[in-house]
Order: C-alpha cells, then structure tokens, then sequence
C-alpha cells in the first residue's frame, strides 16, 4: 500500500499559515491566542512572545524593500504612540541579540516613536527561511515598486538556484507574473528609475520591452512620462511601430530626400510623428500630424500657434 504524499505547502499564503493566527485587543499588547490544537509547537509559539528591547534588534540582512515612505512611517509612528504596537514583529536569535526576519516598517515606526521595546514573536529560522519570509511579506504588498519586486524574484531564484517555474510555485505565483517582474530588469536604468519613482506603471514597462531596442525604449519612455501617456496609449504606439518597422526602411527610399528631411525637422519642432504623403505630381498631398492624448493634442496645438481649438 503507497504512501500518502502530501503537496507541499506555498509560501505565498502569507505569514499566517507560517507562525498561526494572532488576534488583538485595542490598545494591548497582542497574546498568541489559543489555536484550534494544542500540540506543542503552537506552546511554543504562544510562549515565544516578548518584549525586546529596540537597540538588541538588527535588520533583515534579506530586506527587498529599499524605498520607504516616509510619510506612511510618520502616520504609522503616530499610531504606534497612541494605540501601541498592534502586530508583534517577527525575530530570531542571533550572536549580538536578535535579527528581524518580518515587520520592518512597524520597526522603523516604533523607533520613529521612541520606544524601547517592541513584542516580538521569536522562533527559529534558517537564512533560506529568512529571505523567503521577508519576501512573503513584501511581494505582494501593493506599495512595493516593480524594480523593488523584480529584484527580490531575481534574488530569490539566484539564492536557491531555482528556476523560474520553481520560485512561481513555490512563492504561490503564476509563472507569468514572476517572468513579466523579471522582463523589467532587461530595461536601461533611466527606465527602471521611473518604475521607481511612479512616473510610469507596469502596464508602460511592459509595452516598452516589446520594442528592439535600448535606444527607442528610452525614447518612448520619456515620450510617455513627458506626455502623461496611458498605458493603451503606449501600447498603440508600439504596435504601430512594430507594424510599420518592416516597410519603414523602403518607405523612406521611396520618399524624395527633401520630403523626408522636411518629415524630420517637423517632428522635431512638434515632438511627435509628422507623415507627409504626396500625389505622383507633386503637387497634392496629405500631412499627418499624431497625438495620443488630450494633453499632447493641446501641447501640439499651442506650438502650432493657436490657443484653442476653436481656432483649428
């Protein structure tokens, strides 16, 4: 008769299906209440509440988060003053006292906050186990920027040496969100920055990665943050490209030379793509001026010279 095997649990259910349920009563510390059996890890658990003094606590060696909002912390601090800490911190111990494994923004909060303690659950952890709490933590907080969470898929796969259909199930992912994150990384550092600092989304990184090159990335990038571009806006311009980028190169013999230039120096004074068609004579034509929003059409409008579109 085989043996039942069970499925390894995911990480990705968060931390209460690693250290159990906590409840809290306002303005209390928090006690580990009863679980539904006793056995005698949840004892453990129960007993491994206390309170540790700030200065004995080192940071999280695995920490993804690099930008903090200072801001949140400052609000959060003055809960903290006036209601205590709600949800212990997660620590083990270490040579010099302990190491935090998972609440770091309550941490820094509280040392906003002047405490001197902090209740903290303790219990053991390995470094493979540290880094995987730290991001169940914060890979799936919604302020966590794209570059902040691409690196810490990229770091957790290069640390267990794993692959990405591997971190995807182990972190309760779906793969193509861990390689959509990891696509990022591939783009110039100037692009990465906007991530950073929220001047454009995830829907625009995506999009812009669709295109050949560095080089036109960053051109599209700043064309988008300059423009206050949406995301289909973008992702219309890339198509756009990509459907003309295999006849661009015979359009452009085709075209008389001074046609071309003149395409050019218009687009450079516009700041956005100018298509100047001409009948066989010469004499007749059609010019095409594009926009992709409101803001750009009324940029482009006031460098024409008219005020309003009444005016057009």
């Amino acid at each position: 008769m085989q043996q039942k095997v069970e499925k390894p649990k995911h990480l990705g259910r968060g931390l209460a299906s690693l250290i159990g349920p906590i409840t809290s009563e306002p303005k209390e510390l928090i006690p580990i209440v009863a679980i539904e059996s006793k056995s005698s890890i949840d004892k453990h658990l129960e007993s491994s509440l206390q309170e540790i003094r700030m200065e004995n606590i080192r940071p999280n060696p695995y920490q993804v988060r690099v930008v903090w909002d200072e801001q949140g912390l400052a609000d959060l601090a003055a809960s903290i003053k006036a209601n205590g800490v709600i949800q212990p911190i997660l620590v083990r111990k270490a040579l010099d006292g302990y190491q935090l494994i998972a609440g770091e923004r309550r941490y820094r909060a509280a040392k906003l906050a002047l405490l001197e303690t902090i209740p903290a659950i303790v219990r053991q952890a390995n470094d493979s186990e540290m880094l995987e709490l730290a991001l169940v933590e914060n890979i799936h907080r919604t302020d966590l920027n794209p570059i902040e969470r691409a690196r810490a898929y990229q770091n957790y796969i290069t640390t267990f040496s794993l692959t990405q259909a591997e971190a995807s199930e182990r972190l309760g992912e779906d793969r193509s969100v861990v390689a959509n994150y990891l696509r990022l990384l591939d783009l110039p550092d100037e692009i990465k920055q906007m991530l950073v600092n929220g001047q454009l989304a995830m829907g625009h990184a995506r999009a812009i990665l669709s295109l050949p090159t560095d080089e036109l990335r960053r051109k599209l990038a700043n064309r988008a943050m300059a423009g206050r571009l949406s995301v289909r806006d973008v992702e219309r311009l890339v198509r756009r490209y990509l459907r003309g980028s295999d006849h661009s190169t015979a359009a452009a013999i085709v075209k008389p030379a001074h046609i071309v230039d003149l395409e050019n120096k218009m687009s450079g004074y516009l700041g956005t793509r100018v298509n100047i068609d001409t009948r066989r004579s010469g004499q007749r034509g059609k010019i095409t001026i594009e926009f992709y929003s409101l803001d750009e059409f009324d940029r482009i409008i006031e460098r024409i010279g008219l005020t309003s579109i009444e005016e057009v």
